[in-house]
Formats: C-alpha cells, sequence, structure tokens
C-alpha cells in the first residue's frame, strides 16, 4: 500500500495570456507542464476578448493532465482605457471548491478627484479544501500600474478589510504582479504601504528574490503575501519560491520569454494527513 502525502500547491502567478499564445504549440505544451503542476493558479494580462483562448487552455489541460479534474473563474475585462485584462484563476475541481467569488468595484479615492485607485481592480475568490489543515481561504489577485505601484499596494490593505468585514475570515492570500521593487518602489514609499508596515502580513517572497526571466534584471516584482495565523501555520517551510521554468525545461531565454517575461511564484500548503488517508485507503 502507497500512501503519498503530497502538499497542495498555492497558488501560482503567471503573466500574459491570449489568443497568439493559445495558438503556440510549443508554448501551450511549456503552459500545460507549469499548470500542471499546482491545484490552483492566477493567470494575469490575460488579454483574450472572445473568451476561447482559456477554455481551450482548460481543455487542453484536461487532455495533459488526466488524473485531476480543472476548472476555471474568471473576471470582468478590467483596464481604464482601450486596453483590457481579465484575471483568471485555474483551479482542480477535485480537489477545491469555489465557494464565492467577486469584482472589487471602482472606488473614490477620498478627498481627490481621482474615480480609479487601481488600473486593474482586485478580483477575489474564497475556496474552500477539505484535503488542506486550513479549510477556506481567500486569494486576492492584483495586477499594479507600474507607475502607481506603491499606491495600489497600500490600496490593497482596504481590500483586505472589505473581504474580512464580508466573509468574515482572516485566511487570505494576496498574489499577483505587484511592480513590488527596482524602479517602482522607494525605502521611503515603503513605510506607506501598510501591507508592508503591518506585521501581521507575511511577504512570502522576499526582496532578494528574482521573478524576472530576462538574466539582465533582478526584481521581485511578483509578491505572495498571507495573513492569517491559522494560514501561515499551514505554508510548507521553503516552499513559497519563483518556479524558473527556463531551468527547468532547458529554455533559451528567448524560448522562456515566448512563455512569459515572469516566473511564476509559488506556495506549498500542508496537507489534511486525516482526509489524505481516508481517501488513499
Amino acid at each position: 500500500m502507497d500512501l503519498r502525502w503530497p502538499e497542495i500547491s498555492l497558488p501560482v502567478s503567471l503573466k500574459s495570456f491570449g489568443e497568439s499564445k493559445a495558438h503556440n504549440k510549443k508554448v501551450m505544451g511549456i503552459l500545460l507542464k507549469i499548470l500542471s503542476r499546482c491545484d490552483v493558479c492566477l493567470i494575469q494580462e490575460v488579454r483574450d476578448s472572445k473568451g476561447e483562448a482559456v477554455q481551450a487552455l482548460v481543455k487542453d489541460l484536461n487532455r495533459y493532465d488526466k488524473s485531476n479534474s480543472y476548472s476555471y473563474v474568471a473576471s470582468e475585462r478590467l483596464g481604464r482605457k482601450t486596453y483590457k485584462e481579465q484575471y483568471v484563476y485555474i483551479y482542480r475541481n477535485n480537489v477545491l471548491e469555489v465557494k464565492e467569488h467577486y469584482q472589487y468595484p471602482k472606488v473614490e479615492v477620498e478627498g481627490t478627484n481621482d474615480s480609479d485607485i487601481f488600473s486593474r481592480e482586485p478580483f477575489i475568490v474564497r475556496f474552500h479544501s477539505p484535503s488542506t489543515l486550513v479549510k477556506d481561504f481567500v486569494l486576492i489577485g492584483q495586477h499594479t500600474c507600474p507607475k502607481n505601484a506603491m499606491k495600489e499596494m497600500d490600496q490593497l490593505y482596504t481590500v483586505f478589510k472589505g473581504v474580512h468585514q464580508k466573509w468574515k475570515t482572516d485566511n487570505v492570500v494576496i498574489l499577483g504582479d505587484l511592480n513590488a521593487d527596482c524602479s517602482y518602489v522607494t525605502i521611503k514609499g515603503w513605510r506607506a504601504v501598510r501591507l508592508r508596515s503591518d506585521p501581521r502580513f507575511r511577504w512570502l517572497i522576499g526582496d532578494e528574490q528574482d521573478t524576472t526571466v530576462r538574466e539582465k534584471t533582478h526584481c521581485a516584482y511578483d509578491r505572495i503575501i498571507v495573513h492569517g495565523r491559522e494560514i501561515i501555520s499551514c505554508i510548507v517551510p521553503g516552499s513559497a519560491q519563483p518556479f524558473n521554468f527556463k531551468e527547468s525545461f532547458h529554455l533559451t531565454e528567448e524560448e522562456a520569454l515566448e512563455v512569459s517575461d515572469h516566473f511564476p511564484v509559488e506556495v506549498d500548503l500542508k496537507p489534511n494527513h486525516r482526509y489524505l488517508l481516508r481517501h488513499e485507503l
């Protein structure tokens, strides 16, 4: 009898997907390898106005990984002008259940004429996970505008408070390309970012890590930020890392950049051994 205790992978954040990548067999093959490693992932910069590319991706993923069943939930198309993006969460529906989700609304900054705090408002999903020690958690996906990165990161604190009030949960993960490093942040500016100054938030991807594919850059743009004693205690130590698919799949920089200019960031949650034992026997 072979009893396995696999961790659950939560989450992977990938950047950029549209029709051109969906029609590139080599790129799609690499994406399927990346996505099949995890139980839930967030794909950002989805520029798929017809919605067909994401449907094709999930269909191919179900063919590629027959041991699991995948579904997805997508945000509205977001953006201030003609350029629009979506957030898409792809998840194993045999492992996780989507309980609720909502699109964060456009809100005004008090005392200003700015009616758009976020270039792309966060998309928020509440998951139920019977196979992990933490049973319910919320993912807040965000892709900040580089020039307003610090302001948007700070405003995510307000988004968190709204989620806490709405769903009465402390177990929250904020993730995505926050542009949280290099020329987009300053030492002085960090002090004003409440997510950064509040010790209740654990930044799992450190400032010293590199989430960029290009060798000439070294920036921790993409982050996973966790709040809640229960979910923090369930993090597998050392599991929060960028996934260097360039090295893992022996790609050149040019080949890797066809997939994404950022590495996915990921983390594992500890399993519920009783649940796994019951289902393995």
